[in-house]
């Protein structure tokens, strides 16, 4: 084990490793029951998805940990899913068998664009303070999901300002949706700030495995409280009889083989996918630049390799790989979009190195298709906590940015704070690259812009025409 992950080398051990397995873990663990029930208002069944999710999640985590030797877990993204429903079938019409045909094929355009070296391309092109600003940026985004998993906030809507999908579907609100601190007098908030201050605490007095515990505490606080429960689902056999029902089902008819026999829907179906592409792309290298280079996950040899290597020289390389391989496997079991999970984060806050860290959170996957209602047990009031606290820790990043020189100030600071406020990295990136173009236009200084990333920033654009033209 020690030969294979280079624990020594990159200064872990076991212990730590199955620590930030299980801290990742937990942190991520929403998405085996979120992502069911959000795909199963497609017109999927749950068990279908329920197993599809743990099985792509698998899969997906393994190659990267064993191949890519990085603590990195994948699953269904969230965010992708719901495109996925509300866009694609609820929005253009499509049936979701056809959904999982465009996931399928993203995931081969992704592969393609890893395997001859765009991706790679892309990560070089982004400036040093644009890398920082975005490894801030996705420390303000990951704070923002625990505060807002903390059940801290309230949102309010003006009346006539908001739409809802279906009957007792989700509400989509307008910008005069206003945030507030809620009353901090439920259970749930008041456990969750008992979790945060409980962090801090160990954390500050150099307790090893403190986010982890702060976790585990704070479940077990929380049974007494009436916030811990343990959950309910269909049984192992049951999900199983049903994901023949979504297994291949991407290419069946309806699916790929109905996806383009209309010539009039053909330009809709390629402009779907490449939204799906540049999301998921942007998305990964927006959490591998975020939390890679400040840990030391991915040296500066290892950037380097990346830069002038070819083939998967370096840990980057195999990565990428890794991500991109996954949202294929995930679509032919049957679900949407998996990539790379931002929320990994928490498990290399508490000094996950290697891919042992990933496959104790494959193993954890593993085990939660038979106890579902365990793992569901785990409240967000508990894993909130450590996604604060684990984005305090990444905002040193912006340390690196000279916010006094405005023409670096300001693209900084829209990749910085819009991925949180979007709730989307690869809009963060968007924003930055628009406006680190924007400026060096304005100065004469368009030779600085690197091709790849004025290609990059034109087709964020052209997304954003599209999105909002269908």
């Amino acid at each position: 084990m020690e030969n294979f992950f280079k624990l020594k080398d990159n200064g872990t051990n076991v212990r730590t490793e199955i620590i930030a397995g299980l801290t990742t873990f937990f942190a991520m663990a929403y998405i085996i029951m979120v992502n069911p029930d959000m795909l199963e208002l497609s017109g999927m069944p749950w068990g279908a998805v329920f197993l599809a999710t743990i099985m792509a999640s698998i899969v997906g985590t393994l190659v990267m940990g064993l191949f890519a030797n990085v603590p990195y877990a994948q699953a269904p993204g969230m965010g992708l899913n719901a495109f996925f429903v509300f866009t694609v079938v609820f929005g253009l019409g499509f049936t979701w068998q056809e959904a999982l045909a465009m996931v399928f094929v993203c995931g081969v355009v992704n592969i393609l664009i890893t395997v001859t070296r765009i991706r790679k391309l892309i990560i070089k092109s982004i400036p040093e303070s644009l890398q920082n600003a975005i490894g801030g940026g996705i420390g303000i985004f990951i704070a923002y999901i625990g505060i807002k998993n903390a059940g801290l906030l309230s949102f309010t809507s003006d009346p006539g300002t908001y739409v809802q999908l279906g009957e007792g579907g989700t509400v989509i609100a307008s910008s005069s949706a206003v945030p507030a601190l809620v009353a901090l007098n439920s259970p749930a908030v008041l456990l969750a700030l008992f979790g945060l201050a409980l962090t801090v605490a160990l954390l500050v007095l150099n307790v090893k495995g403190s986010i982890f515990i702060g976790i585990i505490v704070t479940t077990l606080l929380g049974i007494p409280l009436g916030v811990t429960q343990i959950g309910s689902t269909m049984s192992f056999s049951q999900a199983v009889s049903e994901l023949g029902v979504t297994f291949g089902a991407a290419f069946g008819n309806p699916g790929l083989l109905s996806l383009f026999s209309d010539a009039s829907k053909i330009p809709l179906v390629l402009m779907t996918i490449f939204a799906f592409s540049l999301s998921d792309t942007f998305d990964t290298i927006g959490t591998f630049i975020g939390t890679g280079r400040k840990t030391g996950i991915f040296t500066a040899e290892d950037q380097k390799a990346l830069e002038s290597g070819s083939g998967f020289k370096s840990k980057m390389d195999k990565a990428l790989f890794a991500d991109a391989t996954a949202t294929s496997i995930g679509a032919i079991f049957g679900t949407s979009n998996t990539t790379t999970y931002v929320e990994s984060a928490a498990g290399i806050g508490a000094g996950g190195r290697t891919g042992l860290t990933s496959v104790v959170v494959a193993v954890l996957f593993a085990i939660s298709a038979f106890f579902a209602p365990v793992v569901s047990a785990v409240p967000s009031a508990a894993t909130a906590p450590a996604l604060i606290i684990v984005g305090v820790m990444m905002l040193s990043a912006f340390k690196e940015v000279k916010w006094d020189n405005f023409a670096e100030a300001v693209p900084a600071f829209f990749a910085g704070v819009f991925m949180a406020l979007c709730y989307s990295i690869s809009y963060g990136i968007a924003a930055g690259f628009i406006f680190y173009c924007l400026v060096k236009i304005i100065k004469g200084e368009t030779k600085e812009i690197h091709p790849i990333l004025a290609v990059s920033t034109i087709l964020f654009i052209l997304n954003f025409i599209i999105m909002a033209i269908i």
